[in-house]
């Protein structure tokens, strides 16, 4: 009705960036192949793209954006808890999955490297750039908003995993805007990621 009423529209230049940029990268993601590997194409695209467009464009330390160590006390104590309760999780539900085992079996290997490469942009992106820019606009609402794309980005997996994408990215972000650092739930991706591959292989 405000617009209809000839109120003038005023956005925040950063938000509509990051809202643009980080869209543009997951499509580029999906369609396209820059290099021979795919891992590698996700640390340009989700790592060094935000870490350019932040130094670059923003004019900002990335510090502000998460990429650095934070509260590293509070990020390890969230580490070794997401470790600790996740565990036996994996194990219970990757074990015997055919679907899991049909979908996660060709990553098996160079692990855990090739998770580690395919992670720590995939997190930067979502629990770095999107949330720290989305925090500064929406405070904690940003928490959810960024679980949104980052749950879109998971279908084609398995539906058991990506049902829970919205609520584990949640968590995901409140690791990082608690310690205000990507690093920890980026440890935490990681050691999932890796034993979801190796449980769901039968690996194990």
């Amino acid at each position: 009705m405000k617009y209809l009423l000839g109120e003038k529209l005023q956005y925040d230049w950063k938000v509509v960036t990051v809202t643009i940029i980080s869209t543009l990268l997951l499509i580029i993601d999906h369609y396209y192949q820059i290099t021979s590997l795919k891992y590698w194409d996700r640390v340009i695209l989700y790592l060094l793209v935000p870490l350019l467009l932040i130094l670059l464009v923003f004019r900002e330390h990335p510090g502000n954006f998460g990429f650095s160590f934070g509260d590293w006390k509070l990020g390890l104590t969230y580490t070794a808890i997401g470790i600790l309760v996740m565990a036996p999780v994996i194990y219970y539900l990757g074990s015997g999955n055919e679907s899991m085992r049909n979908y996660y079996e060709r990553f098996l290997p160079g692990l855990p490297w090739t998770t580690f490469l395919d992670l720590i942009g995939w997190e930067f992106l979502f629990r770095g750039l999107i949330l720290f820019a989305y925090a500064r606009k929406f405070g904690h609402e940003a928490l959810w908003l960024q679980a949104v794309p980052f749950a879109i980005a998971h279908i084609s997996k398995p539906a058991i995993e990506t049902l829970s994408t919205v609520f584990g990215g949640f968590l995901f972000g409140w690791v990082a805007y608690r310690t205000r650092s990507f690093l920890w739930p980026f440890l935490i991706h990681w050691f999932i990621a890796t034993f979801v591959i190796i449980v769901a292989a039968g690996a194990l």
